[in-house]
C-alpha cells in the first residue's frame, strides 16, 4: 500500500477501502490487510489456520499468507483489556444491488428508504447491518457509532460508482445501534451527519441515528381494503386535527392509543390530521421545521409504536391524515444543510436556497436525487405507517419563485415567469406516484393563492398552459380568511361584510376544497375560536356555535383544531395542549363548554347521515342558494342536495335577536320539514329557540320557488331542516 493510499484512509478520504482492506489474491499467497485503532494485535482465524498479522503502525495490520484462494475467515483483534472474533466488513461484496444503483441514479426509486439509510439484514450468511448515504461530493464517508466509539477510522465506507452513493456492512451491527455518517468534505474537513434516510433517531435534543427494522404486525387489512371504495370527495371527511405531544402532554404513541381514538370516534369526526411527526429538533416549531423526513419523532416512543398508534385509529374506523412538508428544512449542521459540504438538498444560489420567511433553505427540485429523496419520502409514510393522506404544507412558498421576495431577490423562469416549474414537476410527480402506489390516499394541499389546477389532474392542461398539480383536496384559505373577519364584526356591522360569507360559493367548485379552522388561526395573538366572537360570554359560545354549523353545511370538508371542540378560550400553546380542565365538572363553567362539545358531536353524526352534506361536494348541483343577500337581517339559507336530489336546508341567523315568522322557499315537492340540529338548543347552552315538530310547506311562492315555510329564526344560530 502506498503512502498516499494510507494517508487517504487515515484521513477518511479514500473512496475505495475494500480495495486496500480485507483479502485478496496476490503473488505468493493472499494478503491480508485490516485498519483497526487502538488494537494491540490482530490475528486471521480460519478453519485449522491462525496467524498473527504484522503491525505496520497507525492501526494498520496485514501479512501475505501462503494460501491458494480466500478462505473463509474471521479476524481475532486484541486490545489493552479485552480480546474479540469478529467479522471482516472488507470481505464483503456491495449489499447494494445494481438495479437500486440504477434507480436512484434515474431518481426513480420509489422505495427509497429500502436502499439507502441502515438496513439490518443477512449478508452472504452474515448478520448485519449494511450503511449506504448518497454524498456524491464527499471525498470520503466513514460510519461512526456507539460500536466504534465514535471513531470511524476503521470504517470507512466505499463509492459505488458514479452515483455519489456510499456502502459499508458491518457484520455483527443490529438494532439500536446509535451512528452517523463522517463525511469528509471537498476542501479536506470533515463533519458528522445524522443519516439522511434513518427511519429512527435519538430523542432530541439528542440527534444520533439509530439502526431500527420493524417487528408491528398490522391489524388493519379491512380498513387498507375498504378505503379504496371509498373516493374522498363524494364521502364524509371530517377531520380533527392534533399535535400529538401535547393533546395529553406526556402521552406516548401506545399511551394516546388507549385515550385518541375512543375520542375521536365519540366525536364522530372521520379522520385525525397529525401536526408533523417527523423528527425534529426544536419542539416550538410544531413539527414544521424536519430533521428526520424518514422517522416519527423519539419524543413519543418508537416508529413501531407509532405503527400502533395508527393501527389503533384504523380499528376505531378514524383515517390518518399528517402534516408533510417538502417546502424547507432546517439549517441544523449536523442534518441536510450542504450535507456533503456543498449544497446537495438545497440549490447552489444561496437566494434560491433560503426561504425567506422561515430562515431555513429551500429543496432544490430540479435535481433528481433530491425529488427522489421526496416522492420516495410520500409513498414511505403511507405504504410503510400506513398513512391515509398527505396535507402538504406550505406549497404556496414552493410553487413561487418570488414568495416573499421583492426585487432583485429572485430570478424568473426560463420562461420569464414567477413559477416554480421544477416545483410544479415535483408536486405533480409526488401526487401522481402517490395515487399509483397507495390506492385509497388522499393529498392535501395547503396552498394559499389563486394557482389554477391544485386538485386537477396533472395530464389536464389549464388556461395558464401547466398541468394539474394532482391533488385531491385544497385547504380554502380564502373561506377561512372571509368568514372568519366576519364573524369576528359585532352583529350590528356585519351587514357591511356580508359578502365576506357569500363570495366562497363564487369559486366553490373551481377545486375540491377542505374549510380548515386550523392550528394557525388560535395562536400567535390570533385567539382562539371562541375569542374571536364578539359580545359576551354567552353570544361568543352562541357566535362559535353557529359558525360551527355554518361550516358543517357550506360545501367542502372540515376541519377543526383540538380545543376548538369544547370552545377553549386560550390560545393554543404546544407547552401544555387543549385546557381540558374546562371539561371538569369541579368547574362551575364546565356546561358551556361540555355544550359546545355535545354540539361538535351532534353536528358530526347529523353530518355523517345526511349524504346532501358530502356526496355533492364538488359539483354545482349539490348547491342552492335561498337567500343569500338578506344583508340587512345577518341571514344566509341554502339548500344541499345528496345524489337523488334530496334536500337539506341550512339557515345561520347571525344576529342576536330571535326572528318570527321569516318565510323560505323551498322545493315544492314535500310536503313539510323537519328540524334536524338547532345550536341554540339549551343541552348546548343555547336560549332553546327550538322547532321540535315538522312545518308545513305552504304553496306560496318565495325566493323564486313555488314552496315556501315559515320559520322562527333562533338568536346567533344555525338550523338544518330535512324535507320529510
Amino acid at each position: 500500500m502506498g503512502a498516499e493510499d494510507r494517508e487517504r484512509l487515515l484521513h477518511g478520504a479514500h473512496h475505495d477501502p475494500h480495495g486496500l482492506l480485507g483479502a485478496h489474491p496476490v503473488r505468493g499467497g493472499v494478503r491480508f490487510r485490516t485498519l483497526r485503532p487502538f488494537a494491540r494485535s490482530v490475528a486471521v482465524t480460519a478453519k485449522g489456520l491462525r496467524v498473527d498479522l504484522d503491525d505496520e503502525g497507525d492501526g494498520f495490520f496485514a501479512a501475505v499468507l501462503p494460501l491458494s484462494e480466500l478462505p473463509d475467515y474471521r479476524l481475532l483483534v486484541s486490545y489493552e483489556d479485552t480480546e474479540l472474533e469478529t467479522e471482516d466488513p472488507y470481505r464483503f461484496l456491495p449489499a447494494l444491488g445494481d438495479l437500486d444503483l440504477h434507480l436512484i441514479g434515474e431518481g426513480r426509486h420509489e422505495q427509497l428508504w429500502r436502499a439507502l439509510g441502515a438496513q439490518p439484514m443477512e449478508h452472504e450468511g452474515v448478520a448485519g447491518t449494511r450503511f449506504t448515504v448518497w454524498a456524491p461530493n464527499a471525498r470520503g464517508v466513514r460510519v461512526v457509532g456507539d460500536f466504534n466509539y465514535w471513531d470511524g477510522t476503521g470504517h470507512p465506507m466505499r463509492s459505488l460508482g458514479a452515483t455519489g452513493v456510499w456502502e459499508l456492512f458491518l457484520p455483527g451491527i443490529g438494532e439500536g445501534a446509535l451512528y452517523k455518517f463522517e463525511i469528509t468534505r471537498p476542501d479536506g474537513s470533515h463533519t458528522m451527519r445524522a443519516d439522511p434516510m434513518a427511519r429512527r433517531t435519538e430523542a432530541p435534543p439528542a440527534n444520533a441515528s439509530v439502526v431500527h427494522a420493524s417487528h408491528h404486525a398490522w391489524r388493519d387489512a379491512e380498513w387498507m381494503a375498504a378505503r379504496t371504495a371509498r373516493p374522498v370527495h363524494e364521502h364524509p371527511f371530517s377531520v380533527y386535527e392534533v399535535h400529538l405531544p401535547s393533546w395529553r402532554p406526556g402521552l406516548t404513541y401506545r399511551q394516546l392509543a388507549d385515550q385518541l381514538p375512543a375520542y375521536v370516534k365519540d366525536l364522530g369526526f372521520t379522520h385525525v390530521e397529525l401536526m408533523p411527526i417527523a423528527e425534529h429538533p426544536f419542539g416550538g416549531s410544531w413539527g414544521y421545521q424536519i430533521t428526520g423526513f424518514y422517522a416519527p419523532t423519539a419524543r413519543l416512543g418508537t416508529p413501531d409504536d407509532f405503527k400502533y398508534l395508527v393501527d389503533a385509529l384504523h380499528a376505531a374506523g378514524i383515517g390518518v391524515l399528517m402534516d408533510w412538508v417538502p417546502a424547507h428544512f432546517p439549517r441544523d449542521d449536523w442534518a441536510l444543510a450542504e450535507f456533503d459540504g456543498r449544497p446537495l438538498y438545497e440549490p447552489a444560489d444561496p437566494l434560491r436556497a433560503a426561504h425567506p420567511d422561515w430562515g431555513t433553505l429551500e429543496f432544490d427540485y430540479g435535481r433528481t436525487e433530491v425529488r427522489n429523496f421526496l416522492v420516495a419520502n410520500a409513498v414511505y409514510w403511507c405504504e410503510e405507517f400506513h398513512i391515509d393522506g398527505l396535507r402538504v404544507d406550505a406549497v404556496a412558498s414552493m410553487l413561487y419563485l418570488d414568495y416573499s421576495r421583492e426585487e432583485g431577490q429572485w430570478t424568473p423562469n426560463a420562461h420569464g415567469g414567477r413559477e416554480n416549474l421544477d416545483a410544479v414537476a415535483f408536486l405533480q410527480e409526488m401526487n401522481a406516484t402517490v395515487y399509483r402506489r397507495c390506492p385509497g390516499v388522499v393529498t392535501v394541499a395547503e396552498e394559499s393563492t389563486a394557482w389554477d389546477g391544485v386538485t386537477r389532474a396533472t395530464h389536464h392542461v389549464g388556461a395558464g398552459g401547466f398541468g394539474g398539480l394532482g391533488f385531491g383536496l385544497k385547504w380554502n384559505m380564502g373561506w377561512m380568511h372571509d368568514s372568519l373577519v366576519y364573524v369576528s364584526k359585532e352583529p350590528v356591522h356585519r351587514k357591511y361584510h356580508h359578502g365576506e360569507m357569500t363570495f366562497s360559493m363564487i369559486y366553490a367548485y373551481s377545486e375540491n376544497y377542505v374549510l380548515p379552522i386550523s392550528h394557525d388561526e388560535v395562536v400567535h395573538g390570533k385567539r382562539s375560536l371562541v375569542s374571536k366572537m364578539p359580545g359576551d360570554w354567552w353570544q361568543q359560545r352562541a357566535n362559535h356555535r353557529a359558525y360551527l354549523g355554518f361550516m358543517w353545511a357550506h360545501p367542502g370538508k372540515q376541519l377543526l383544531f383540538m380545543g376548538q371542540e369544547f370552545a377553549q378560550g386560550a390560545e393554543w400553546s404546544e407547552a401544555h395542549g387543549p385546557d381540558w380542565w374546562l371539561l371538569d365538572p369541579s368547574y362551575s363553567a364546565e356546561a358551556d363548554h361540555r355544550g359546545v362539545r355535545d354540539l361538535v358531536r351532534d353536528l358530526n353524526a347529523a353530518y355523517r347521515s345526511t349524504p346532501a352534506l358530502w356526496q355533492r361536494d364538488t359539483v354545482p348541483e349539490g348547491f342552492e342558494w335561498v337567500v343569500g343577500d338578506a344583508s340587512e337581517d345577518n341571514v344566509f339559507a341554502f339548500l344541499r342536495f345528496d345524489a337523488q336530489g334530496a334536500p337539506l336546508l341550512a339557515v345561520s341567523n347571525f344576529s342576536p335577536v330571535v326572528r318570527h315568522g321569516y318565510a323560505l322557499g323551498v322545493p315544492g315537492r314535500f310536503t313539510a320539514w323537519q328540524e334536524i340540529l338547532n345550536t341554540d338548543g339549551g343541552r348546548y347552552g343555547g336560549s332553546g329557540v327550538t322547532t321540535p315538530d315538522p312545518v308545513k310547506t305552504e304553496a306560496t311562492r318565495h325566493h323564486g320557488r313555488p314552496a315556501s315555510i315559515t320559520v322562527t329564526l333562533p338568536p346567533l344560530a344555525t338550523v338544518w331542516w330535512r324535507a320529510v
